[in-house]
């Protein structure tokens, strides 16, 4: 009898596995396919008989390359903390990125032919690149909501969903209320956050017994803050990618940005060291870079040094404390966070729109004179919107994006779930990628340290 359910086992394990492969295959040719086809109908580059193009490189490389890091190195590293899920969190780092540049430009596309009611021919610039990037920021922190536990078929149609709401979400923000969001606390951070989160609730919490290998080890935690350092360093290319220089514009998103970024990093030390008595590396590695995700919205504008030092401090503070404090309660609730992304990007971006509608509704012309226009389009001909009128905009789109992601996550979850399995053996990479076996053994694995 034993015996027979072992063999019974091993077969359905083939199954499995068969099954998965073929659809982790055909998901990934169906998605190219839709990219080729549409790139191949609608794209071209700008025109090279009317255009030197002079300035376009020079203006946006620097800082696209900047992001290129961060999206694949610092979200890859930064997931690197599971003992035995490293090679999942760089290798679907690197797939998701790749997938969302492409798909984002589709989806883009499309709803931006919508909402101007026109069709026009698809101009590739390295600003569309950077939007890609940006897109896949948005993923991958729905990613950490649901890493080590979702298989990877489940992950690939999450960015192909994901990936819609973000540019619906997007241009009902930006072109219908032209909210102000530089930094993407609103349209990349907030909106990431809570659409992982209610995905990772459609999807229903792991079992305990499912949980025993979600644990870090000395090494696993040093890799995860090589991402954390690369991410610190270059967030003020993230916010600033795609600010003009005009007005001082782009020189006020760095100093913010850097500003904040320092707050938050040094009250992360503080806060950790204040509720366990030592320092946590886990609030290291995340709540350090919380002052970066909360200036986002108003890094680019007149709020003045002191202010984005107290937008970090209160970022900082808010991720740290939702970590010791938030993130047990969430899980027990049934909202599985495995990243603490709720910590890292939802409340601190909840905090960035929050402060860039209190920035946008004190705004005046004694700022930024007749040059208002500029940085809030509403304001300028033929809107000419008030300071009120352009702040109420800005938290409607927090409002709205709060609407958007957890709709679209739990929608999401619910027919991704459905659908596809999720993986058996949770928080480890044996299931899904070819791993030396001895990586495996107990030995290799001292000193284990549970980050729930």
């Amino acid at each position: 009898m034993v015996e027979a359910l072992e063999v019974q086992g091993a077969n359905d394990e083939k199954q499995h596995h068969h099954k998965s492969n073929w659809q982790f295959l055909v998901t990934l040719a169906f998605f190219e396919i839709i990219v080729v086809v549409f790139l191949g109908v609608v794209c071209d580059y700008a025109d090279a008989t009317t255009s030197t193009g002079a300035g376009s490189v020079t203006q946006y490389y620097a800082m696209f390359q900047d992001v290129h890091v961060m999206i694949f190195i610092g979200f890859g590293f930064l997931m690197t903390f599971l003992r035995k899920h490293a090679f999942s969190s760089i290798g679907m780092t690197f797939l998701i990125g790749v997938l969302c540049i492409q798909l984002s430009i589709v989806f883009n596309t499309v709803f931006e032919w919508a909402f101007a009611n026109s069709q026009t021919d698809l101009i590739m610039t390295i600003e569309t690149l950077i939007k890609g990037d940006f897109a896949a920021g948005a993923v991958l922190i729905s990613y950490g909501a649901v890493l080590g536990r979702a298989s990877h078929v489940q992950i690939l149609w999450m960015i192909f969903f994901e990936l819609i709401f973000y540019a619906l979400n997007e241009q009902i923000g930006v072109h219908e209320l032209k909210a102000v969001d530089m930094g993407g606390s609103i349209f990349v951070h907030s909106f990431g956050a809570f659409f992982g989160l209610a995905f990772s609730w459609a999807l229903g919490p792991p079992s305990e017994a499912e949980t025993e290998d979600e644990s870090s080890v000395y090494h696993s935690d040093l890799f995860a803050m090589i991402g954390t350092v690369f991410l610190w360093m270059f967030w003020p290319s993230f916010n600033g990618a795609l600010c003009g220089e005009a007005f001082h514009a782009k020189e006020r998103v760095v100093i913010n940005t850097v500003l904040a970024l320092c707050s938050s990093c040094t009250f992360a030390f503080f806060f950790s060291h204040l509720y366990t008595g030592k320092l946590d590396m886990v609030h290291i590695q995340n709540a350090s870079l919380a002052g970066g995700v909360a200036i986002g919205s108003s890094s680019d504008l007149v709020v003045g040094p002191v202010i984005a030092i107290v937008i970090g401090f209160l970022a900082g503070a808010i991720s740290t404390t939702g970590y010791v404090y938030l993130t047990p309660v969430l899980n027990k609730c049934g909202i599985y966070d495995v990243c603490g992304i709720n910590n890292l990007h939802g409340m601190p971006g909840l905090l960035g729109g929050i402060a860039g509608a209190i920035s946008a509704a004190s705004a005046d012309k004694s700022y930024y004179g007749n040059n208002i226009g500029q940085i809030f389009p509403g304001r300028g001909a033929p809107d000419n919107w008030s300071a009120s009128k352009q702040g109420t905009n800005q938290f409607l789109a927090v409002v709205i994006t709060l609407t958007v992601s957890i709709f679209g996550g739990i929608a999401t979850g619910l027919i991704v779930g459905y659908v596809f399995d999720q993986k058996k053996q949770k928080f480890i990479d044996e299931e899904e990628w070819e791993v030396p076996t001895q990586e495996f053994g107990a030995s290799y694995f001292p000193l284990e340290c549970n980050r729930k």
